[in-house]
């Protein structure tokens, strides 16, 4: 009698082979006590509809695969093959993406659980007074799904930033984010701008000390540039957060290059990486993810993180 086919879960994404949950997948499974593999599923950037549809058929059709986490087609996954879940949560309804898909009981769940990881994250590289004391503004660059799910997270702190401004090529996504943010109760005053690098590094010269400057866009990773010219100036003591942590990083470069002159913070994309697959595993194989059992998880990741900038 043949051996039982392993469970798995689907990565769906642009370049997956370049990821480290590749290499890092198998050792969490480990640790975690799952017979389970990793399976990536390659979407280019453009594709038409069907790719988006015939991933998630895929997904609710195969009975030993356990769900999907979505990276950069969390909205389209949610535009084109929607009527295949049974349900939403909240996140996705109001963001209209999808970035994990979960099988409970012969029902599919689309959920958004980027607001929540990004929450996460951001309370590791600033203190949730951060706002109140430095006076900071927020400049997120690129309104898909995670732009989207950070500005909403920041939204909802106590206090939050007085402003954030968000940015993207594409005035579709900025009246999408725009309907998405009126379900939010927030102090913070938000501008929406269709901005290229020029433009965008007028906004960066424009913001106060102490703010925040996000590259949301995907550029430099899964395409190549950065959001910001090369030239732009830097608010002094700013934080600068790259989610992205490998590729060719031009934003980060950029970043570090000012460190020292401007008193910037940089963070790259790890801790966000860690944060973000830890919640969709849990979610997924319906396990426990507390704080202990994630600082283990992500021990474990280092020797498999990428070389920093």
């Amino acid at each position: 009698m043949g051996r039982t086919r392993r469970e798995r879960m689907i990565f769906i994404g642009v370049s997956t082979r370049g990821s480290s949950i590749e290499a890092l997948f198998p050792r969490w499974a480990e640790m975690l006590g799952l017979d389970a593999e990793l399976e990536g599923c390659d979407i280019p950037l453009g594709a038409p509809p069907d790719g988006f549809r015939a991933a998630v058929e895929r997904i609710v059709a195969s009975d030993d695969v356990r769900g999907g986490l979505v990276t950069t087609h969390k909205l389209a996954v949610f535009r084109h093959a929607g009527d295949l879940f049974d349900e939403f949560d909240d996140y996705a309804r109001i963001c209209s993406e999808v970035s994990c898909i979960s099988k409970r009981n012969g029902r599919v769940h689309g959920l958004a659980k980027d607001a929540v990881t990004a929450d996460w994250t951001l309370e590791e590289m600033v203190a949730r007074d951060y706002w109140a004391k430095s006076g900071g503004h927020v400049l997120c660059l690129g309104a898909g799904g995670a732009g989207l799910a950070i500005t909403m997270c920041l939204m909802s702190w106590d206090p939050p930033p007085a402003r954030i401004i968000l940015t993207d090529l594409d005035p579709d996504r900025l009246d999408a984010a725009r309907a998405a943010h009126a379900h939010v109760p927030t102090d913070s005053a938000l501008d929406y701008a269709v901005a290229a690098d020029l433009e965008a590094g007028r906004l960066a010269a424009a913001l106060p000390p102490g703010s925040l400057v996000i590259n949301a866009t995907g550029m430099g990773k899964d395409r190549p540039g950065s959001p910001l010219p090369r030239d732009a100036r830097w608010p002094s003591h700013a934080v600068a957060w790259d989610l992205n942590y490998r590729g060719e990083l031009e934003f980060l470069r950029h970043a570090r290059s000012v460190e020292r002159d401007r008193h910037v913070r940089v963070f790259d994309g790890w801790r966000y990486f860690l944060h973000g697959w830890t919640a969709h595993i849990a979610e997924i194989f319906d396990l426990e993810m507390d704080a202990a059992t994630f600082d283990s998880l992500a021990a474990a990741a280092g020797p498999f993180r990428p070389a920093p900038v």
